[in-house]
């Protein structure tokens, strides 16, 4: 068996997720359709990330495993013939070890949310980025997320119906940026995310944009572990998984 990895770029308006599911196409079931096709052979694809639908990716990463061996490049090329019909893009593939796995390997994830605070509506953005109420006060943002930096519960921000075994997290980066462009942009860094927890910190963030909350009233949301605290959950739409990290020794 031969084990590969890819990079994958997608617009998730028209999916219904990362994960396979019956009510839609996901972009799982997508890329292992695509592979099915050039290669014959059936396979499951494993994500380092279970987007939701209307979540982009510029830089999902996914593995799965083949009888037959193809160069890297014919697997690329192929998989994107197969992929045509879809808003899905194989960036790059790779052979990798049998001990890589797009999931349990990773040591960071990269989340960028997109937001545009202006008044008129959008056009060619639009299901791409959070056409927020405005103006937002990024500065303001900025400082509020530095209270959810680090080690914590994220109770407050977690879905209800997240699986996650424990709500303790560690936010490696969350800034809040204006920019040239007129648009916000919300980054995060950690090694694993709850269920909508960007969302949700996006949606608190916006109110202390707004003046609606204070600094203050982020850290109290945070420290009250308590999912009624949180802010409105932001659309799907602005969010993109950017990057994931891996160890070099599996690169």
């Amino acid at each position: 068996m031969t084990r590969y990895k890819i990079a994958i770029e997608y617009d998730g308006a028209n999916f219904v997720g990362w994960q396979r599911q019956a009510n839609g196409m996901s972009v799982q079931q997508a890329l292992e359709e695509a592979v099915l096709g050039f290669s014959g052979e059936e396979v499951r694809l494993f994500g380092a990330g279970r987007t939701d639908a209307r979540v982009h990716a510029l830089g999902q990463v996914a593995h799965f495993d083949l009888v037959r061996e193809f160069t890297a490049d014919k697997v690329r090329d192929a998989l994107n013939f197969y992929l045509r019909p879809h808003a899905a893009v194989v960036l790059a593939a790779d052979i990798v070890g049998p001990d890589f796995d797009a999931r349990f390997s990773a040591i960071a994830r990269h989340y960028l949310y997109r937001i545009a605070d202006q008044r008129p509506p959008l056009a060619l953005r639009r299901g791409r980025v959070w056409h927020a109420q405005g103006p937002l006060d990024t500065d303001a943002m900025h400082l509020a997320a530095q209270a959810l930096v680090g080690k914590h519960d994220f109770t407050t921000f977690r879905a209800a119906q997240c699986q996650a075994a424990s709500p303790i997290r560690s936010m490696d980066l969350l800034s809040v940026s204006r920019e040239e462009t007129g648009e916000i942009h919300v980054r995060a860094k950690a090694r694993a995310f709850l269920h909508h927890q960007i969302r949700s910190i996006v949606g608190s963030l916006h109110k202390v944009g707004l003046a609606k909350w204070s600094v203050q009233d982020m850290a109290d949301a945070l420290e009250a572990r308590d999912r009624r605290r949180c802010g409105p959950v932001a659309p799907a739409e602005g969010l993109y998984l950017t990057q994931v990290d891996y160890p070099e020794a599996l690169n």
